[in-house]
């Protein structure tokens, strides 16, 4: 059973939040039942399935588990199959979705999705830590890469000096 979403702005907000935290063609792609928690909260992935060669635990948002419906655990989670899709199977999906959707910025890749999830989360929270931990960056100088040309004061008034 693929994976389908009910509607487009689910289905947007899903593309964005996945691909921002995985990497689409080593991780999304293989991704199995098998992967998921019982409860479908969570997705585990060894360190021998990606590019940080670290185990990560990633959560997965309830606007998305709600769509859900697990198969057998050996099932890749898009072809209901024990045979994932080839390698450029989101990239050509990318462009077909992208043709038909007016949601998406003509500029916008699937890889652009990292980069606005990495300022959303820099926002939110003002942690460089945090956003290095939600990215799987093994440094913080490479999540910092993320936030070039965002505008982001170094010093506030309460780090000067009193006078």
């Amino acid at each position: 059973m693929q994976v389908v979403f009910i509607n487009l702005k689910t289905q947007v907000k899903s593309l964005r939040y996945v691909f921002f935290k995985f990497s689409p063609n080593r991780e999304i792609r293989l991704l199995k039942w098998e992967d998921f928690s019982d409860d479908l909260k969570y997705i585990s992935i060894g360190g021998d399935r990606v590019k940080s060669k670290r185990n990560r635990i990633v959560p997965v948002p309830e606007f998305i588990r709600k769509e859900l419906v697990a198969d057998k655990k050996e099932y890749n989670i898009f072809t209901n199959d024990p045979i994932e899709f080839n390698e450029d199977y989101f990239k050509t999906l990318w462009s077909r979705f992208k043709s038909q959707s007016e949601l998406i910025k003509p500029n916008e890749t699937l890889y652009s999705f990292r980069h606005s999830g990495a300022i959303d989360i820099f926002k939110r929270t003002g942690s460089i830590t945090k956003l290095q931990k939600a990215m799987g960056h093994s440094s913080i100088n490479i999540s910092l890469t993320y936030l070039r040309g965002l505008e982001i004061p170094e010093l506030n008034e309460e780090d000067m000096p009193m006078i």
